[in-house]
């Protein structure tokens, strides 16, 4: 039972992956699940018996990639253990890590939502999952702070915003950095290792705790 059990789950993740890669490469609409079956090494009969449709395939990959941003952002952000400037650094390292393991989504996701403004609804409760609670209890931490003078007083949504906009951006717009960077670094991981230690220092310095 095991042993069956261990092979359906292992054809399922094979489906997504290939999925993925389908979605990413060539858009939802442009994606075919044909081609998402083979590359997975299972029928197209077998895949439909599995996700049914394309569009249940696009809601699983985007539902579970939010649920792993979730639990990054709030095992990060969330851990009131920590000091609050650490737990800001941590979350936007731990964002950029996700975005660079990721880097086809955040152009995908726009792209989709240009494309299909009513997919944002599939995307919207997994973001006021992500969101909701924990930036109003980040605003009362911030508001606390500033009112003891360790650091400025800014709104957590536009704080939320500034993190997002700045670990994005290298990845949506990679092919045009690297042509202004060229030969400035060793490798493109190089710059990026350098701009992650870039886009936390200026988070800090917008809310002067450093």
């Amino acid at each position: 039972m095991d042993k069956e059990f261990d092979q359906s789950q292992d054809t399922e993740s094979r489906i997504l992956q290939a999925a993925e890669k389908e979605f990413f490469e060539k858009g939802f609409a442009g994606a075919r699940t044909a081609s998402i079956a083979e590359a997975a090494g299972v029928t197209h009969a077998m895949l439909h018996y599995y996700f049914r449709t394309k569009d249940k395939l696009f809601e699983r990959i985007i539902t579970e990639k939010m649920n792993m941003l979730e639990e990054i952002v709030l095992s990060a952000i969330g851990d009131g253990n920590l000091p609050l400037e650490d737990r800001i650094r941590q979350g936007i390292e731990h964002h950029f890590d996700f975005i660079a393991a990721n880097h086809e989504l955040p152009r995908f996701l726009v792209n989709e939502v240009h494309a299909h403004p009513e997919r944002l609804e599939t995307m919207k409760v997994n973001m006021q999952n992500i969101a909701g609670e924990m930036l109003n209890n980040f605003q009362r931490e911030i508001d606390e702070c500033a009112r003891q003078k360790p650091c400025r007083q800014v709104d957590a949504r536009m704080l939320l915003i500034d993190i997002v906009s700045l670990n994005v951006f290298p990845f949506m717009a990679a092919p045009i950095i690297g042509e202004i960077i060229g030969s400035s670094y060793e490798n493109y991981d190089e710059f990026l290792a350098i701009r992650k230690k870039e886009n936390v220092e200026t988070i800090l310095r917008k809310l002067k705790i450093h």
